[in-house]
Parts: structure tokens; sequence; C-alpha cells
């Protein structure tokens, strides 16, 4: 079992920069891929972007591109989302998840455990 717990949301003017933390529980952090997603108001779960166990290898939506960075550090069992140049279309829920050696990043089914999510809002 993993637990995951966002942090870092919050106001931001648009142009600006967030950094999302998600901290994992257990020993096996490093055979988990790590991935964010996030949720608008009446829209659906949309994939950000994620880095696989390794941390070698990120895949972010093309709406990340250019402006969000994962990174994760094992021996903080932590992966963080920097946002920058925010625009206000990425006000959203913010959400992390774990799956074990999951390979498609991209794929919310593959998966197994996610956090609470945490509120991110940008005003024009």
């Amino acid at each position: 079992q993993v637990q995951l717990v966002e942090s870092g949301g919050g106001l931001v003017q648009a142009g600006g920069s967030l950094r999302l933390s998600c901290e994992a529980s257990g020993r096996t952090f490093s055979s988990y891929s790590m991935g964010w997603f996030r949720q608008a108001p009446g829209k659906e779960r949309e994939f950000v972007g994620g880095v696989r166990w390794s941390g070698g290898i990120t895949n972010y939506a093309d709406s990340a591109k250019g402006r969000f960075t994962i990174s994760r550090d094992n021996a903080k069992n932590t992966v963080y989302l920097q946002m920058n140049s925010l625009k206000p279309e990425d006000t959203a829920v913010y959400y992390c998840a774990a799956g074990s050696y999951v390979y498609e990043l991209a794929i919310s089914a593959a998966y197994a455990y996610w956090g609470q999510g945490t509120q991110v809002t940008v005003s024009s």
C-alpha cells in the first residue's frame, strides 16, 4: 500500500510559478512510476506529465511541454512538478499517482495509487 500526499498548490497570477510536491509512503518508491494529472471543474481528468521509476524517462502533455518539469528524489520518496508560466487554463485540482513500473505514463488506469489532490488556481 502506498499513500500519496500532495502539497504546494495555491493561488497564483498568470505568468507565475508553483512547485507541487508529492510525498509517498513506503520503502519501494524507486520501483514506482509517478504521474501528475489534473481535473478542472466540469472536465475530465487529464494527464499532465509523468516520470518512470528510474527517473530517466519523462513524458508531458502538449499543454505542459516547455512550461512544466517533473523530477523525483527517491531518497525523499518525493516527486515534484515545477510549473512555470502558468495560465488561467491551468486552474484545476492536481493529483499525483503511483504505479509499479508503469511504462505508458499517460494512461491513468496504469496507476494503482492516487493522492487526494491539491488545488491550483491561476488568476488572469
